[in-house]
């Protein structure tokens, strides 16, 4: 049995349908209930709860690991599920992670999060960790302007970075969940290419067929509307990053090919192959 926490999301609903693909039994976690493939098992749990997923881990061999807003919150202690995988007979954990831990270890949530990888690596389990950098998922936060005005708004519109398709992470994940020659590896993960949120806005209307202009958001504009879906200290350290991307956060890592045999999907293939949501 795999574990796949945050299975409903963008990186763990593929991971979750891979993984069953893969005639695997996995069980899948979020927070309400949900739509799961066929023969998954769904365990709705807070993570930041007191029992958090002792619930889902019965039988388990591995576990993927993301960790929800709450468990990024002050006085969360994230590492207390490593210690319940270990105590329910997990084998290995592979954990979900971020670029910033390695490009910018100083902020509050990459201290954190550096500090979880720590005590994954100290523990007794096998472990993979994945550091994905930003996401084309991203761009899911254009979906209602775009379907209503046709306008992408978002700041920096002329700094790039590489950002990683789901998928790609997904993949990446199943290999390192079911394969023993990825375990102990740490994987950076990203997209092939630089590529700005003007040229998203341009690949998103070549998928649509249609049009979409671009509005420069100001930092401020932009920190707000993410502090709506986010902690502030996260948004302020995502934008950043996407305002002032160092040449470590440019860098076209070589690990998906690595691990898949194969280069990282582009943003344009993202862009179409979820253009339902901008219609």
């Amino acid at each position: 049995m795999i574990v796949v926490t945050g299975a409903t999301g963008n990186v763990g609903r593929p991971l979750t349908r891979a993984l069953a693909e893969a005639g695997q039994q996995v069980t899948a976690v979020s927070r309400h209930a949900a739509a799961v493939p066929d023969g998954v098992r769904h365990v709705a749990a807070d993570l930041a709860g007191p029992t958090g997923l002792e619930p889902a881990l019965a039988g388990a061999k591995a576990l993927f690991l993301l960790l929800s807003g709450d468990l990024h919150a002050p006085g969360a202690n994230p590492a207390d599920i490593i210690g319940q995988a270990e105590a329910g007979g997990v084998r290995r954990v592979v954990l979900l992670s971020t670029q910033g831990v390695a490009t910018r270890p100083f902020g509050g949530t990459r201290i954190a999060m550096r500090a979880l990888e720590d005590v994954l690596r100290e523990s007794g389990l096998e472990w993979a960790i994945l550091r994905p950098g930003g996401f084309a998922s991203n761009a899911l936060w254009w979906a209602e302007s775009i379907r209503a005005q046709g306008v992408v708004a978002a700041p920096f519109g002329d700094v790039g970075v590489p950002v990683i398709d789901p998928a790609d992470i997904a993949e990446v994940a199943a290999a390192c969940l079911l394969d023993d020659r990825y375990a102990g590896g740490v994987y950076e993960l990203t997209g092939p290419e630089v590529i700005t949120p003007r040229q998203q806005a341009q690949a998103i209307a070549s998928a649509l067929g249609s049009p979409v202009r671009f509005h420069d958001l100001t930092r401020e504009e932009a920190k707000a509307a993410m502090a709506q879906s986010m902690p502030a200290e996260l948004a302020e350290d995502t934008l950043t990053i996407l305002g002032s991307p160092n040449p470590a956060e440019l860098r076209i890592s070589p690990d998906v090919r690595r691990v898949l045999g194969r280069a990282p999907r582009p943003f344009s293939e993202w862009a179409t192959r979820n253009i339902a949501a901008f219609r």
